[in-house]
């Protein structure tokens, strides 16, 4: 591991990776004076992590597959660069045990865990024996992939329905499958092969326990050289649609002392069973009995990571060049503190109103809230354009308050103030659940969207929109053959999508 003498901080990084989580890693390695290289598809030549890197290079067209999953033309341009780390932030080659052998092996170090511990959590199967083995509570479940039918309908009577197929090479919702009665396990179990074979390359899955409404909470580890381990609290995941994240929070509402401790330690054991280091998150379901049993971990650093800055103070981007430099943890777990609460909101270009579909366009104008509290993470600016490419991420905005209940007023006030034409986003959605009396109550589960934003509810509300919006313009025409104009103010965006400016006058309305 080549690092730099005396204040052991690198001296040039490459960051593997584009977007939010780019531009948020150039910054953190800005202000330790280190030097970033960033690296770009075709199409995001002149994106802002470009921008913002002292150096950035070239790797191929718009397609991941041909650019930022191309781990050889990555490798090639930090050789050229001579660059002492690459990060690679989440996604893309993050979790490619593979890509992170071949960097050190270049001499290169891989600010992330060794690619042996990222191997054996990215097995489902083989994540759930070391976790057995280290004593940390595991859902119910098989310990080798299931090859057949006959074989997955005799391990779902010994389990017990319901029951959820996984894909054992997978995450983010893909080839997972609920199944409630045996009459439906060959279809449930034939469309998972598929949909894990796409997703993964293998068709390899497993079968567990299905928790009826349980709470999905982390747990922030770091691990250095030196063989130290802490946690840096939980984070709540519970808000997700079709099991991918949307609201994440910490602490959580329902965490008492003694259950963080427990938890905690937990986590700690799992980073160490499989000698983990730098930054990773141990996931756990919780049922609504008190019960945990781990789920997953993701070894790279978390699309939620900043509410746990939020209410650490620890800057976790710099903390994993500190650690990938060989720097010890700055403190003990002992010394940990949380202060208030933080939420984080992933705004996405997704029309809600019609399944949450993916939105391409140009963002045409965007204005970010700001004031006391509030934090956004984005790597798009005005007149970027939202591409088929990519995740349809716009940003995330995160906001911190003394209290859980004051930093939800801080969001709801911030997402009313979030102006982005262009596009359709995930705000309106945001500004709902933020006035929901469960969500405020902390009364909530993994299956909370699903029961209290159902589609027909959010159309209902579309055409209560369209209604106060189409006063609205009626309004404005009058308004305007009375002074004798027939042009639209000088700031009036046309938006070509069909949701026009009186249009989101009339959401806004609405949702008040």
């Amino acid at each position: 591991m080549t690092t730099k003498t005396g204040s052991s901080v690198f001296d040039k990084v490459l960051i593997a990776n584009r977007g939010e989580i780019a531009v948020r890693i150039i910054r953190a390695c800005h202000e330790l004076g280190v030097r970033t290289v960033a690296v770009y598809s075709e199409i995001d030549r002149d994106s802002l992590h470009v921008q913002l890197a002292h150096e950035a290079c070239l790797i191929g067209p718009a397609p991941a597959n041909e650019s930022y999953l191309r781990g050889d033309a990555i490798l090639r341009v930090a050789k050229e660069q001579g660059v002492q780390a690459v990060h690679p932030g989440y996604g893309f080659l993050s979790e490619n045990a593979d890509f992170a052998e071949q960097v050190e092996a270049a001499g290169i170090t891989w600010i992330g865990p060794p690619a042996s511990a990222i191997r054996a959590m990215g097995s489902k199967t083989e994540a759930r024996k070391i976790m057995r083995d280290a004593g940390v509570p595991v859902v119910p479940g098989t310990e080798d992939g299931v090859e057949s039918p006959e074989e997955a309908a005799q391990l779902a009577e010994t389990i017990g329905y319901p029951i959820l197929i996984k894909a054992a090479m997978g995450g983010g919702g893909k080839g997972m499958r609920i199944v409630r009665d045996k009459r439906d396990l060959a279809s449930a179990l034939e469309g998972a092969r598929r949909e894990s074979m796409n997703a993964f390359g293998s068709p390899l899955i497993y079968l567990e326990k299905y928790l009826e409404k349980p709470r999905h909470i982390e747990f922030q580890v770091f691990a250095d050289h030196q063989g130290n381990v802490i946690h840096l609290g939980e984070r709540e995941c519970s808000i997700q649609r079709r099991h991918q994240k949307v609201i994440e929070e910490a602490p959580s509402p329902v965490m008492t002392p003694e259950l963080r401790e427990r938890m905690g330690n937990s986590a700690v054991e799992a980073a160490r069973a499989c000698g983990y280091r730098n930054a990773g998150t141990v996931e756990f379901l919780v049922d609504r009995q008190g019960n945990y049993y781990f789920l997953e971990m993701n070894t790279r650093l978390q699309v939620e990571h900043p509410v746990t800055e939020m209410v650490t103070g620890i800057d976790l981007c710099q903390l994993q060049l500190k650690i990938a430099s060989g720097e010890s943890l700055p403190l003990e777990q002992h010394q940990l503190t949380i202060r208030g609460h933080a939420i984080e909101f992933r705004i996405y270009s997704e029309d809600c109103l019609n399944n949450f579909l993916p939105f391409t366009g140009r963002i045409r104008y965007l204005r970010p809230p700001d004031g006391f509290g509030v934090r956004e993470d984005s790597g798009v600016r005005e007149g970027d354009e939202i591409s088929i490419h990519y995740d349809p991420m716009i940003s995330k905005l995160i906001v911190w308050g003394a209290d859980r209940e004051s930093a939800i007023n801080r969001m709801s006030r911030a997402l009313g103030e979030y102006r982005i034409t262009g596009v359709r986003t995930t705000i309106p959605f945001g500004r709902l659940v933020m006035k929901n009396p469960a969500f405020r109550a902390g009364e909530f589960d993994t299956s909370f969207v699903e029961r209290e934003f159902d589609l027909e509810n959010l159309q209902a509300r579309e055409h209560a929109w369209q209604k106060v919006a189409a006063v609205a313009a009626a309004w404005r025409r009058h308004h305007e053959r009375g002074k004798g104009r027939h042009e639209a103010e000088p700031h009036t965006v046309q938006d070509k999508s069909g949701s026009g400016q009186w249009k989101d006058v009339g959401r806004r309305a609405a949702l008040r």
